[in-house]
């Protein structure tokens, strides 16, 4: 099992926060363009909830479709919730989000253990490429939420 952790602070108070974190129409704004992230499930922006389900196509390889469908498996309204995935990818992938507020913003941790397919093939593929790539997309993400909420307004 593998863990990618990450945190970063965000300028703005936990409501805006937490309603951008929580909509999944938002994924597909922090994630490369590469990675073809398209949400299929028809959401009317309702606020995430334990049992709900999402289904996603996602290109990682070779910019070949695979269906990802994941499931808030958690949810603390304001603090944390967890998206698992149910079917897609990867054998295991558990992506844990924490919001911690103070004074002057919110504090995201995002946590994510997770598993490769295919055994020893899987342990290779991750050194040779996967790390890297999730690598990559988090930091993407980071620079988005970065232009998003910390960038000074003129």
């Amino acid at each position: 099992m593998y863990r990618l952790y990450r945190e970063q602070y965000l300028n703005c108070d936990m409501e805006t926060a937490w309603k951008f974190f929580s909509s999944p129409h938002n994924l597909s704004e922090i994630t490369p363009k590469s990675m073809n992230f398209v949400v299929l499930s028809d959401l009317q922006d309702e606020p995430i909830f334990e049992g709900m389900e999402i289904d996603y196509t996602v290109s990682p390889v070779l910019g070949i479709p695979m269906k990802w469908k994941t499931i808030i498996s958690q949810v603390k309204e304001g603090r944390s919730f967890t998206d698992f995935q149910k079917e897609g990818p990867y054998r295991h992938w558990n992506h844990f989000h924490e919001f911690i507020p103070d004074e002057k913003g919110v504090l995201l941790k995002d946590t994510v253990f997770y598993e490769l397919p295919l055994g020893i093939l899987g342990r290779v593929a991750h050194r040779l490429f996967v790390k890297e790539k999730l690598k990559n997309i988090f930091d993407f993400r980071y620079s988005v939420l970065n232009d998003l909420f910390n960038r000074k307004h003129h």
